[in-house]
């Protein structure tokens, strides 16, 4: 079975060598995206997951997952999708433009350009595909501090400690619907990715057949892959995370208004040199750029 959906992964040439490429560094990197994609959902899956009807892909989630070489955390660092970078061959703008101007490659090397981080491995995964992975696996658990209605996202949930299923985990993880918008979100999405790694690697899932053998092929239906990337590597990816992870926003210096890109992220150079400076030395990263414990 092992080999039957490793073989049924989609594969795609996300990772191309080109001029400057920054060089291999220790530890592993995953760019994690999620996409907007709704080619391959019916009209009643459509509505039910409150996606909309907007054709093409474009990157509603990236993510860069540090894994160090020996012992220690994994740090994931969300990047805001408005982020203002340069974008190879088309200047200035949004990073998730990167996505819809040359697809999974031009993003990759978007990605690589801005932080200086060698990606070693990209994962992709649609709206869809996400919520069937949280079914799979009987749901996760978060806990609410404040009331979240959000229409666009088809998303109303209460205040407290509840387990949410697919259709809920996916309003929860695109809504904008905060004072703070996507900065928001992306902590929210770095919240409930940890605790959805926790829920998909723990004993109770792979220990049970019901949960296992749907997760699998769940992830196989909806998961992208660079061409040379297999099942083991999104294995050890997910272990590496299940022991816990150091999560972070790419630190954040303002959130002006740019004419032809509208509100953008500009990034704290500074401290984002320091963040990615550690992560390529496969080192900690500093203790004043990690969030406050709550």
């Amino acid at each position: 079975m092992w080999f039957y959906v490793d073989g049924s992964l989609r594969r795609i040439d996300a990772l191309t060598d080109y001029e400057g490429r920054p060089a291999d560094t220790p530890g592993t990197n995953w760019l994690l995206v999620g996409s907007d994609a709704r080619d391959d959902l019916t009209e009643e899956q459509k509505a039910a997951l409150s996606t909309g009807d907007a054709g093409g892909r474009r990157t509603d989630t990236i993510m860069l997952l540090h894994i160090p070489e020996g012992s220690g955390k994994s740090t994931l660092v969300s990047v805001p999708r408005d982020s203002y970078v340069d974008i190879p061959g088309n200047g200035k703008n949004k990073i998730n433009a990167a996505f819809a101007f040359g697809g999974p490659s031009l993003l990759v090397q978007t990605v690589e350009g801005a932080t200086g981080i060698h990606v070693d491995h990209y994962m992709e995964i649609g709206f869809g595909g996400f919520a069937g992975i949280v079914d799979a696996v009987g749901g996760v658990d978060m806990c609410i501090e404040e009331p979240m209605q959000d229409p666009l996202a088809g998303l109303d949930l209460q205040p407290g400690c509840q387990e949410l299923d697919g259709a809920q985990a996916l309003g929860f993880v695109r809504s904008r619907a905060f004072a703070t918008a996507d900065l928001q979100r992306v902590e929210n999405q770095r919240k409930f990715l940890a605790a959805l790694t926790d829920k998909a690697t723990s004993f109770g899932t792979l220990a049970n057949p019901f949960k296992a053998f749907p997760l699998l092929f769940a992830g196989t239906d909806s998961i992208s892959v660079n061409s040379d990337d297999h099942l083991h590597h999104l294995a050890g990816m997910a272990f590496a995370m299940g022991g816990g992870v150091d999560t972070v926003t790419v630190p954040v210096g303002g959130t002006p208004t740019v004419p032809g890109a509208g509100s953008v992220v500009q990034w704290d150079r500074d401290n984002a040199l320091r963040l990615f400076g550690a992560l390529e030395k496969d080192e900690p990263v500093p203790a004043d750029l990690l969030p406050a414990p709550k």
